[in-house]
């Protein structure tokens, strides 16, 4: 998969050339890969259940790619540190808005 890094957007193309915008919600490094939390970018804010996928930044041929995480412990692991980010990220944002 080929990636371009935005913002908090990414587009991603997949091995049959269909090309996605994904919105990275948080990312992570465990045990020295990066992984991200992603959903489509163009989701609905307000729905009660978000889809969020976890793929991890792997190098292939020099290049930078996205990749399903296989292992479920894996998964479980990194996932608990996502949701613990976003967490914190959230917290940090309702402090900076009870500032102003």
């Amino acid at each position: 998969m080929d990636q371009d890094y935005g913002a908090n957007i990414i587009s991603i193309t997949d091995e049959d050339g269909v090309e996605y915008e994904l919105e990275v919600l948080s990312s992570v490094t465990y045990k020295g890969a990066e992984y991200l939390a992603l959903t489509a970018a163009d989701a609905d804010d307000e729905a009660e259940e978000l889809e969020v996928s976890i793929l991890k930044s792997v190098m292939e041929d020099g290049e930078p790619i996205l990749v399903a995480v296989e292992d479920d412990e894996e998964l479980e692991t990194v996932y608990d540190l996502l949701m613990q980010n976003i967490f914190d990220d959230e917290e940090e944002d309702e402090e900076e808005g009870d500032e102003s």
